[in-house]
């Protein structure tokens, strides 16, 4: 095998996860979709709080699979993934920002709200 195929395969190991991180991924999604159903089914806490708990439990298995599955991170092989992924992310917020824009801004120009219902009909 000559060198560059060598330095490929090395490169393309090191920018995939290996069966160990795939399994800690697995476990910890686990755990994290465990511990959220047990805040709901418990009732432990009050409704503020396990909102407040979910959210925090949502967000870290947002973390762990977008390192653990998706490899998104600073080393040099996660680069172009992660790269793609803000790109992404900046996309779609900007689609769905703009489109809520858009329709506030219809819902506010186009459903007067100083006039009756009667007196709109009778405009027609």
């Amino acid at each position: 095998m000559s060198q560059s195929h060598v330095s490929h395969a090395v490169d393309h190991d090191a920018s995939h996860g290996s069966f160990k991180g795939y399994m800690i991924g697995t476990v910890l999604s686990l755990v994290l979709t465990l511990a959220s159903f047990g805040v709901v089914m418990a009732h432990l806490v009050a409704p503020g709080v396990a909102l407040a708990l979910i959210v925090v439990l949502c967000i870290a298995q947002l973390v762990v699979q977008l390192f653990y599955f998706l490899h998104i991170g600073a080393a040099r092989e996660q680069r172009s993934n992660t790269a793609i992924f803000v790109c992404t992310a900046f996309l779609i917020a900007v689609i769905v920002g703009l489109s809520l824009w858009v329709m506030h801004n219809a819902n506010v120009n186009m459903m007067p709200t100083q006039i009756s219902i009667d007196r709109a009909m009778a405009h027609d």
